[in-house]
Protein backbone atom coordinates (compact mmCIF):
# COMPACT_ATOMS: atom_id res chain seq x y z
CA UNK A 1 0.00 0.00 0.00
CA UNK A 2 1.69 3.36 -0.95
CA UNK A 3 2.06 6.28 1.17
CA UNK A 4 -0.13 8.72 -1.19
CA UNK A 5 -3.24 5.91 -0.46
CA UNK A 6 -2.38 5.50 3.30
CA UNK A 7 -2.53 9.67 3.67
CA UNK A 8 -6.03 10.09 0.99
CA UNK A 9 -7.33 7.86 3.99
CA UNK A 10 -6.14 9.05 7.16
CA UNK A 11 -6.95 12.80 5.79
CA UNK A 12 -10.43 11.75 4.94
CA UNK A 13 -10.71 9.93 8.52
CA UNK A 14 -9.65 13.07 10.32
CA UNK A 15 -12.02 15.22 8.18
CA UNK A 16 -14.75 13.02 9.25
CA UNK A 17 -13.47 13.30 12.84
CA UNK A 18 -13.20 17.13 12.75
CA UNK A 19 -16.46 17.83 10.91
CA UNK A 20 -17.90 15.73 13.57
CA UNK A 21 -16.18 17.22 16.52
CA UNK A 22 -17.16 20.68 15.24
CA UNK A 23 -21.05 19.98 14.96
CA UNK A 24 -21.23 17.63 18.78
CA UNK A 25 -19.03 20.48 20.46
CA UNK A 26 -20.82 23.74 19.67
CA UNK A 27 -22.01 25.87 21.86
CA UNK A 28 -20.44 23.55 25.09
CA UNK A 29 -19.63 24.82 28.40
CA UNK A 30 -17.19 23.67 30.74
CA UNK A 31 -20.41 21.43 32.07
CA UNK A 32 -20.86 20.27 28.70
CA UNK A 33 -16.82 19.98 28.80
CA UNK A 34 -16.24 18.23 31.72
CA UNK A 35 -19.71 15.74 31.97
CA UNK A 36 -21.71 16.14 29.10
CA UNK A 37 -23.83 18.17 30.99
CA UNK A 38 -25.47 14.78 31.93
CA UNK A 39 -28.18 14.57 29.27
CA UNK A 40 -26.58 11.41 26.97
CA UNK A 41 -28.70 8.70 26.00
CA UNK A 42 -27.36 5.40 27.66
CA UNK A 43 -27.80 3.33 24.29
CA UNK A 44 -25.83 6.04 22.46
CA UNK A 45 -22.99 6.29 24.97
CA UNK A 46 -23.53 2.09 24.98
CA UNK A 47 -22.55 1.90 21.40
CA UNK A 48 -19.40 4.65 22.22
CA UNK A 49 -18.38 2.25 24.71
CA UNK A 50 -18.12 -0.57 22.78
CA UNK A 51 -14.52 0.47 21.04
CA UNK A 52 -13.86 3.25 24.53
CA UNK A 53 -11.53 0.73 26.17
CA UNK A 54 -10.00 -0.54 22.98
CA UNK A 55 -7.21 1.21 21.47
CA UNK A 56 -4.71 1.05 18.59
CA UNK A 57 -2.80 -1.54 20.85
CA UNK A 58 -5.88 -3.56 21.03
CA UNK A 59 -6.29 -3.15 17.72
CA UNK A 60 -2.70 -4.59 16.54
CA UNK A 61 -1.64 -6.30 19.59
CA UNK A 62 -4.66 -8.45 20.17
CA UNK A 63 -4.66 -10.24 17.12
CA UNK A 64 -0.81 -10.58 17.43
CA UNK A 65 -0.44 -12.67 20.21
CA UNK A 66 -2.58 -15.31 19.41
CA UNK A 67 0.81 -17.33 18.29
CA UNK A 68 2.51 -16.41 21.99
CA UNK A 69 -0.69 -17.08 24.04
CA UNK A 70 -3.45 -18.54 21.71
CA UNK A 71 -6.96 -17.24 22.90
CA UNK A 72 -5.74 -17.04 26.52
CA UNK A 73 -6.82 -13.54 26.14
CA UNK A 74 -10.25 -14.60 26.51
CA UNK A 75 -9.81 -15.22 30.56
CA UNK A 76 -8.96 -11.82 30.79
CA UNK A 77 -11.98 -10.30 28.69
CA UNK A 78 -14.03 -13.41 31.15
CA UNK A 79 -12.81 -11.15 34.35
CA UNK A 80 -13.65 -7.95 32.68
CA UNK A 81 -17.24 -9.27 32.96
CA UNK A 82 -16.98 -9.90 36.18
CA UNK A 83 -15.38 -6.51 36.98
CA UNK A 84 -18.03 -4.68 34.70
CA UNK A 85 -20.64 -5.78 37.10
CA UNK A 86 -18.76 -4.40 40.29
CA UNK A 87 -18.56 -1.21 38.65
CA UNK A 88 -22.44 -1.13 37.68
CA UNK A 89 -24.08 -1.71 41.00
CA UNK A 90 -21.16 -0.63 43.39
CA UNK A 91 -18.97 2.46 41.97
CA UNK A 92 -21.93 3.76 39.66
CA UNK A 93 -24.54 4.38 42.04
CA UNK A 94 -22.01 5.80 44.09
CA UNK A 95 -20.95 8.49 41.72
CA UNK A 96 -23.90 9.52 40.88
CA UNK A 97 -25.07 9.85 44.57
CA UNK A 98 -21.96 12.48 45.12
CA UNK A 99 -22.78 14.08 42.21
CA UNK A 100 -19.21 13.94 40.78
CA UNK A 101 -17.28 15.56 37.91
CA UNK A 102 -14.18 13.97 38.98
CA UNK A 103 -14.10 10.67 40.73
CA UNK A 104 -11.39 11.39 42.97
CA UNK A 105 -13.55 14.17 44.51
CA UNK A 106 -14.35 10.57 46.36
CA UNK A 107 -11.56 10.51 47.94
CA UNK A 108 -11.59 13.85 49.53
CA UNK A 109 -14.63 13.26 51.13
CA UNK A 110 -13.54 9.48 52.42
CA UNK A 111 -10.42 10.50 53.45
CA UNK A 112 -9.06 14.72 53.02
CA UNK A 113 -6.95 16.52 50.74
CA UNK A 114 -4.09 14.36 50.80
CA UNK A 115 -5.18 11.33 49.38
CA UNK A 116 -7.37 13.54 47.30
CA UNK A 117 -4.40 14.71 45.55
CA UNK A 118 -2.66 11.42 45.55
CA UNK A 119 -5.51 9.99 43.36
CA UNK A 120 -5.15 12.70 41.22
CA UNK A 121 -1.88 12.37 40.82
CA UNK A 122 -1.42 8.52 40.74
CA UNK A 123 -4.18 8.60 37.59
CA UNK A 124 -2.16 11.29 36.06
CA UNK A 125 0.60 9.19 35.57
CA UNK A 126 -1.36 6.08 34.58
CA UNK A 127 -3.44 7.74 32.09
CA UNK A 128 -0.30 9.81 30.61
CA UNK A 129 1.72 6.86 30.36
CA UNK A 130 -1.09 4.36 29.57
CA UNK A 131 -2.21 6.84 26.43
CA UNK A 132 1.45 7.30 25.74
CA UNK A 133 2.01 3.46 24.64
CA UNK A 134 -1.39 3.38 22.81
CA UNK A 135 -0.86 6.32 20.50
CA UNK A 136 3.01 5.09 20.00
CA UNK A 137 1.53 1.65 18.55
CA UNK A 138 -0.45 4.07 15.94
CA UNK A 139 2.33 6.21 15.39
CA UNK A 140 4.74 3.45 14.34
CA UNK A 141 2.76 2.08 12.26
CA UNK A 142 2.41 5.57 10.26
CA UNK A 143 5.76 5.59 10.85
CA UNK A 144 6.47 2.71 8.39
CA UNK A 145 3.32 3.06 6.07
CA UNK A 146 3.70 7.33 5.36
CA UNK A 147 6.85 8.69 7.23
CA UNK A 148 9.62 6.47 6.94
CA UNK A 149 8.83 6.04 2.89
CA UNK A 150 8.75 9.84 2.72
CA UNK A 151 12.04 9.99 4.96
CA UNK A 152 10.12 12.00 8.08
CA UNK A 153 11.13 11.73 11.66
CA UNK A 154 9.74 9.87 14.13
CA UNK A 155 9.23 13.70 16.27
CA UNK A 156 7.29 15.25 13.22
CA UNK A 157 4.99 11.77 13.22
CA UNK A 158 4.45 12.51 17.11
CA UNK A 159 3.66 16.26 16.72
CA UNK A 160 1.29 15.72 13.76
CA UNK A 161 -0.55 13.43 15.42
CA UNK A 162 -1.24 15.68 18.87
CA UNK A 163 -1.96 18.54 16.80
CA UNK A 164 -5.15 16.58 15.15
CA UNK A 165 -6.07 15.27 18.94
CA UNK A 166 -6.04 18.88 20.01
CA UNK A 167 -7.99 20.33 16.76
CA UNK A 168 -10.85 18.01 17.69
CA UNK A 169 -10.94 17.92 21.26
CA UNK A 170 -10.46 21.38 22.27
CA UNK A 171 -13.85 22.73 22.21
CA UNK A 172 -16.23 19.57 22.99
CA UNK A 173 -14.01 17.50 24.92
CA UNK A 174 -16.20 14.95 26.28
CA UNK A 175 -19.56 15.49 24.49
CA UNK A 176 -17.40 15.39 21.42
CA UNK A 177 -15.29 12.17 22.61
CA UNK A 178 -18.73 10.18 22.56
CA UNK A 179 -19.55 10.90 18.94
CA UNK A 180 -15.83 9.99 18.07
CA UNK A 181 -16.50 7.16 20.24
CA UNK A 182 -19.39 6.23 17.66
CA UNK A 183 -17.65 6.88 14.80
CA UNK A 184 -14.42 4.09 15.89
CA UNK A 185 -16.94 1.86 16.94
CA UNK A 186 -18.52 1.69 13.49
CA UNK A 187 -14.92 1.50 11.89
CA UNK A 188 -13.96 -0.67 14.13
CA UNK A 189 -16.46 -3.52 14.09
CA UNK A 190 -16.38 -2.51 9.92
CA UNK A 191 -12.87 -3.71 9.66
CA UNK A 192 -12.94 -6.61 11.85
CA UNK A 193 -15.38 -8.32 10.11
CA UNK A 194 -14.11 -7.25 6.48
CA UNK A 195 -10.69 -8.37 6.97
CA UNK A 196 -12.27 -11.58 8.57
CA UNK A 197 -13.65 -11.81 5.43
CA UNK A 198 -11.03 -11.19 2.83
CA UNK A 199 -8.51 -12.79 4.86
CA UNK A 200 -10.66 -15.92 5.37
CA UNK A 201 -11.27 -15.68 1.32
CA UNK A 202 -7.62 -15.24 0.49
CA UNK A 203 -7.21 -18.86 2.39
CA UNK A 204 -9.82 -20.29 0.35
CA UNK A 205 -11.65 -20.87 3.51
CA UNK A 206 -15.74 -20.33 2.78
CA UNK A 207 -17.23 -18.85 5.30
CA UNK A 208 -19.52 -22.20 6.61
CA UNK A 209 -16.33 -23.71 7.20
CA UNK A 210 -14.09 -20.57 8.83
CA UNK A 211 -15.53 -21.09 12.37
CA UNK A 212 -14.40 -25.08 11.99
CA UNK A 213 -11.02 -24.13 10.20
CA UNK A 214 -10.44 -21.89 13.38
CA UNK A 215 -11.55 -24.51 16.16
CA UNK A 216 -9.27 -26.82 15.39
CA UNK A 217 -6.17 -25.08 15.23
CA UNK A 218 -3.85 -25.24 18.21
CA UNK A 219 -4.04 -21.54 18.31
CA UNK A 220 -7.55 -21.40 19.90
CA UNK A 221 -7.21 -22.68 22.95
CA UNK A 222 -8.75 -20.42 25.46
CA UNK A 223 -7.97 -21.68 28.90
CA UNK A 224 -4.67 -22.92 30.77
CA UNK A 225 -5.44 -24.68 33.95
CA UNK A 226 -1.98 -26.83 33.89
CA UNK A 227 0.58 -24.75 35.00
CA UNK A 228 0.00 -21.99 38.11
CA UNK A 229 3.68 -20.52 37.26
CA UNK A 230 2.51 -19.86 33.84
CA UNK A 231 1.49 -16.29 32.93
CA UNK A 232 -1.14 -17.68 31.22
CA UNK A 233 -2.91 -19.63 34.43
CA UNK A 234 -6.70 -19.19 34.41
CA UNK A 235 -7.10 -17.76 37.48
CA UNK A 236 -4.04 -15.33 37.27
CA UNK A 237 -6.05 -14.36 34.08
CA UNK A 238 -9.29 -14.30 35.62
CA UNK A 239 -8.41 -12.26 38.73
CA UNK A 240 -6.40 -9.87 37.11
CA UNK A 241 -8.64 -9.10 33.99
CA UNK A 242 -11.13 -8.49 37.02
CA UNK A 243 -9.01 -6.06 39.46
CA UNK A 244 -7.29 -4.84 36.09
CA UNK A 245 -11.10 -3.52 34.73
CA UNK A 246 -12.26 -2.39 37.71
CA UNK A 247 -9.11 0.02 38.28
CA UNK A 248 -8.44 0.74 34.85
CA UNK A 249 -12.37 1.23 33.87
CA UNK A 250 -14.15 1.85 37.08
CA UNK A 251 -11.07 4.16 38.95
CA UNK A 252 -10.07 5.65 35.91
CA UNK A 253 -11.80 9.40 35.03
CA UNK A 254 -11.40 8.69 31.24
CA UNK A 255 -13.45 5.52 31.53
CA UNK A 256 -15.95 6.78 34.00
CA UNK A 257 -16.22 10.23 32.54
CA UNK A 258 -18.31 8.73 29.91
CA UNK A 259 -20.49 6.46 31.95
CA UNK A 260 -21.52 9.78 33.83
CA UNK A 261 -22.84 11.95 31.24
CA UNK A 262 -26.02 9.46 31.30
CA UNK A 263 -28.98 10.66 32.58
CA UNK A 264 -28.89 9.25 35.92
CA UNK A 265 -27.50 5.75 37.74
CA UNK A 266 -29.56 2.91 36.46
CA UNK A 267 -28.90 4.18 32.83
CA UNK A 268 -25.10 4.48 33.18
CA UNK A 269 -25.39 0.89 34.52
CA UNK A 270 -27.63 -0.10 31.10
CA UNK A 271 -25.28 1.48 29.36
CA UNK A 272 -21.78 -0.80 31.46
CA UNK A 273 -23.57 -3.84 30.90
CA UNK A 274 -24.33 -3.73 27.21
CA UNK A 275 -20.97 -2.01 26.26
CA UNK A 276 -19.40 -5.04 28.45
CA UNK A 277 -21.07 -7.81 26.79
CA UNK A 278 -20.66 -6.48 23.21
CA UNK A 279 -16.79 -5.66 23.79
CA UNK A 280 -16.51 -9.20 24.96
CA UNK A 281 -17.74 -10.45 21.39
CA UNK A 282 -15.30 -7.79 19.97
CA UNK A 283 -12.25 -9.03 21.81
CA UNK A 284 -13.42 -12.76 20.57
CA UNK A 285 -13.61 -12.09 16.94
CA UNK A 286 -10.36 -9.92 17.36
CA UNK A 287 -8.45 -13.04 17.93
CA UNK A 288 -9.97 -14.96 15.63
CA UNK A 289 -8.89 -12.33 13.41
CA UNK A 290 -5.10 -13.04 14.79
CA UNK A 291 -5.31 -16.52 13.62
CA UNK A 292 -6.51 -16.16 10.35
CA UNK A 293 -3.76 -13.83 9.69
CA UNK A 294 -1.27 -16.03 10.92
CA UNK A 295 -2.54 -18.67 8.85
CA UNK A 296 -2.33 -16.42 5.86
CA UNK A 297 1.00 -15.31 6.77
CA UNK A 298 2.69 -18.95 6.89
CA UNK A 299 1.30 -19.29 3.67
CA UNK A 300 2.40 -16.71 1.59
CA UNK A 301 5.85 -16.00 3.27
CA UNK A 302 5.02 -12.92 5.62
CA UNK A 303 7.36 -13.58 8.56
CA UNK A 304 6.39 -10.49 10.88
CA UNK A 305 4.86 -11.33 14.13
CA UNK A 306 3.01 -9.94 17.01
CA UNK A 307 2.60 -6.39 17.18
CA UNK A 308 3.69 -6.15 13.44
CA UNK A 309 1.73 -8.56 12.21
CA UNK A 310 -1.46 -6.99 11.10
CA UNK A 311 0.44 -4.55 9.38
CA UNK A 312 2.43 -6.76 7.34
CA UNK A 313 -1.13 -8.74 6.36
CA UNK A 314 -2.87 -5.68 5.56
CA UNK A 315 -0.46 -3.90 3.57
CA UNK A 316 1.51 -6.79 1.89
CA UNK A 317 -0.35 -6.47 -1.23
CA UNK A 318 -1.80 -9.86 -1.29
CA UNK A 319 -5.04 -9.14 -0.35
CA UNK A 320 -7.06 -6.12 -2.08
CA UNK A 321 -6.45 -2.82 -1.55
CA UNK A 322 -9.62 -2.38 0.97
CA UNK A 323 -8.17 -4.70 3.23
CA UNK A 324 -5.11 -1.69 3.97
CA UNK A 325 -7.72 0.83 3.75
CA UNK A 326 -9.86 -0.65 6.44
CA UNK A 327 -6.41 -1.58 8.35
CA UNK A 328 -5.62 1.96 8.82
CA UNK A 329 -9.26 3.26 9.43
CA UNK A 330 -9.41 0.92 11.99
CA UNK A 331 -6.03 1.71 13.70
CA UNK A 332 -6.36 5.43 13.10
CA UNK A 333 -10.11 5.35 14.59
CA UNK A 334 -9.10 3.25 17.65
CA UNK A 335 -5.73 5.17 18.22
CA UNK A 336 -6.85 8.95 18.13
CA UNK A 337 -9.88 8.26 19.49
CA UNK A 338 -8.66 6.53 22.67
CA UNK A 339 -6.02 9.16 22.86
CA UNK A 340 -8.61 12.22 22.40
CA UNK A 341 -10.62 11.10 24.93
CA UNK A 342 -7.77 10.51 27.57
CA UNK A 343 -6.28 13.95 26.80
CA UNK A 344 -10.15 15.14 27.96
CA UNK A 345 -9.98 13.01 30.71
CA UNK A 346 -6.01 14.30 31.58
CA UNK A 347 -7.41 17.80 31.19
CA UNK A 348 -10.55 17.38 33.68
CA UNK A 349 -8.79 15.88 36.37
CA UNK A 350 -5.63 18.56 36.44
CA UNK A 351 -8.11 21.21 36.10
CA UNK A 352 -10.52 20.25 38.77
CA UNK A 353 -7.91 18.14 40.98
CA UNK A 354 -4.85 18.99 41.25
CA UNK A 355 -5.42 23.32 40.08
CA UNK A 356 -8.71 22.90 41.99
CA UNK A 357 -10.33 25.51 39.28
CA UNK A 358 -13.52 23.78 39.56
CA UNK A 359 -15.13 26.16 42.03
CA UNK A 360 -14.03 29.34 39.71
CA UNK A 361 -15.91 31.40 37.75
CA UNK A 362 -16.73 30.12 34.33
CA UNK A 363 -14.73 32.53 32.33
CA UNK A 364 -11.33 31.81 34.63
CA UNK A 365 -12.59 27.90 34.38
CA UNK A 366 -12.28 27.83 30.53
CA UNK A 367 -9.34 29.88 30.40
CA UNK A 368 -7.50 27.02 32.57
CA UNK A 369 -9.27 24.66 31.05
CA UNK A 370 -7.40 25.18 27.61
CA UNK A 371 -4.19 26.12 29.10
CA UNK A 372 -3.92 22.68 30.81
CA UNK A 373 -5.31 20.89 27.23
CA UNK A 374 -2.76 22.04 25.21
CA UNK A 375 -0.28 21.22 27.91
CA UNK A 376 -1.33 17.75 28.82
CA UNK A 377 -1.40 17.20 24.52
CA UNK A 378 2.23 18.35 24.69
CA UNK A 379 3.18 16.41 27.67
CA UNK A 380 1.68 13.31 26.06
CA UNK A 381 3.45 13.30 22.94
CA UNK A 382 6.94 13.90 24.94
CA UNK A 383 6.12 10.55 26.48
CA UNK A 384 5.65 8.87 23.26
CA UNK A 385 8.52 10.17 22.09
CA UNK A 386 10.78 8.68 25.33
CA UNK A 387 8.72 5.27 25.00
CA UNK A 388 9.96 5.10 21.43
CA UNK A 389 13.27 5.15 22.63
CA UNK A 390 12.80 2.59 25.69
CA UNK A 391 10.37 0.09 23.82
CA UNK A 392 11.24 -3.67 23.75
CA UNK A 393 7.34 -5.30 24.53
CA UNK A 394 4.27 -5.84 22.97
CA UNK A 395 2.75 -3.03 23.29
CA UNK A 396 -0.41 -4.29 25.35
CA UNK A 397 1.84 -6.17 27.41
CA UNK A 398 3.14 -2.67 28.44
CA UNK A 399 -0.12 -1.26 29.28
CA UNK A 400 -1.00 -3.95 31.55
CA UNK A 401 2.42 -4.11 33.59
CA UNK A 402 1.86 -0.34 33.90
CA UNK A 403 -1.09 -0.35 34.96
CA UNK A 404 -0.03 -3.24 38.09
CA UNK A 405 2.08 -0.18 39.23
CA UNK A 406 0.47 2.61 38.71
CA UNK A 407 -3.58 1.82 39.46
CA UNK A 408 -2.50 -0.38 42.37
CA UNK A 409 -2.62 2.52 44.95
CA UNK A 410 -6.03 3.43 43.40
CA UNK A 411 -7.66 0.27 43.54
CA UNK A 412 -6.71 -0.07 47.03
CA UNK A 413 -7.71 3.42 48.28
CA UNK A 414 -11.18 3.38 46.88
CA UNK A 415 -11.85 -0.47 47.77
CA UNK A 416 -10.67 0.47 51.55
CA UNK A 417 -12.82 3.78 51.22
CA UNK A 418 -15.56 1.43 50.61
CA UNK A 419 -15.98 -1.82 52.41
CA UNK A 420 -14.14 -0.01 55.58
CA UNK A 421 -15.19 3.12 57.55
CA UNK A 422 -11.63 3.63 59.66
CA UNK A 423 -10.53 6.72 59.55
CA UNK A 424 -7.10 6.84 58.50
CA UNK A 425 -3.91 9.15 59.43
CA UNK A 426 -4.25 11.30 56.29
CA UNK A 427 -0.87 12.71 56.08
CA UNK A 428 0.67 9.58 55.48
CA UNK A 429 -1.37 8.21 52.57
CA UNK A 430 1.13 9.90 49.79
CA UNK A 431 3.91 7.56 51.75
CA UNK A 432 1.82 4.53 51.24
CA UNK A 433 0.85 5.21 47.54
CA UNK A 434 4.60 5.15 46.40
CA UNK A 435 5.62 2.61 48.51
CA UNK A 436 3.63 -0.43 47.63
CA UNK A 437 4.39 0.01 43.93
CA UNK A 438 7.98 -0.24 45.40
CA UNK A 439 7.34 -3.35 47.20
CA UNK A 440 5.63 -4.89 44.27
CA UNK A 441 8.68 -4.39 41.86
CA UNK A 442 10.98 -5.83 44.54
CA UNK A 443 8.09 -9.06 44.36
CA UNK A 444 8.81 -9.29 41.12
CA UNK A 445 11.92 -9.05 40.73
CA UNK A 446 12.50 -11.93 43.14
CA UNK A 447 9.19 -14.12 42.56
CA UNK A 448 10.70 -17.06 40.76
CA UNK A 449 13.79 -17.51 42.98
CA UNK A 450 11.46 -17.11 46.28
CA UNK A 451 8.70 -18.78 45.56
CA UNK A 452 9.95 -21.69 43.27
CA UNK A 453 9.98 -20.22 40.15
CA UNK A 454 6.48 -18.62 40.38
CA UNK A 455 6.24 -15.56 38.18
CA UNK A 456 3.70 -12.78 38.45
CA UNK A 457 1.46 -11.39 36.05
CA UNK A 458 -1.10 -9.07 35.72
CA UNK A 459 -2.28 -10.38 39.23
CA UNK A 460 0.50 -8.18 40.74
CA UNK A 461 -1.73 -5.32 40.42
CA UNK A 462 -4.12 -7.01 43.22
CA UNK A 463 -1.15 -7.40 45.47
CA UNK A 464 -0.15 -3.50 44.88
CA UNK A 465 -3.71 -3.12 45.87
CA UNK A 466 -3.61 -4.94 49.06
CA UNK A 467 -0.15 -3.49 50.11
CA UNK A 468 -2.06 -0.20 49.65
CA UNK A 469 -4.81 -1.40 51.88
CA UNK A 470 -2.38 -2.77 54.04
CA UNK A 471 -0.75 0.69 54.98
CA UNK A 472 -4.14 2.44 55.22
CA UNK A 473 -5.23 0.16 57.69
CA UNK A 474 -1.76 0.71 60.06
CA UNK A 475 -2.54 3.88 59.61
CA UNK A 476 -5.98 4.23 60.92
CA UNK A 477 -7.86 3.42 63.46
CA UNK A 478 -11.71 3.67 64.90
CA UNK A 479 -11.02 7.31 66.95
CA UNK A 480 -7.94 8.83 64.76
CA UNK A 481 -9.12 12.14 63.70
CA UNK A 482 -9.23 12.47 59.90
CA UNK A 483 -6.81 15.10 59.58
CA UNK A 484 -4.36 14.29 61.54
Amino acid sequence: MSPVAVIITVLAYFAAVLLLSYFSGRKTDNAGFFSGNRNQSWYLVAFAMISASMSGVTFVSVPGMVSATAFGYMQMALGFIAGQIVIAYVLIPLYYKMNLVSIYEYLEERFGAASYKTGAWFFFISKILGAAVRLFLVCLSLQLLIFDPLHLSFTLNVLITIVVLLLYTFRGGVKSVIWIDTLKTVCMLASIVLCTVFIAKGLGLPFGGLFKEVFHNDMSRIFFFDDPNNPEYFFKQFFGGMFTVIAMTGMDQDMMQRSLTCKNYKDSQKNVLTSTVLQTIVIFLFLVLGELMYMFAAAHGITETGDKLFPAVATSGQLPLIVGVLFIVGLVACGFSAGGSALTALTTSFTVDILNAGHKGEAQVTSTRKWVHVIMAFSMGAVIIVFNLLNNTSAIDAVYKLASYTYGPLLGLFTFGIICKRKVREKWVPFVAILAPVLCLILQSNSARWFGGYKFSYELLIINALFTMLGLWILSSRSTPRAD
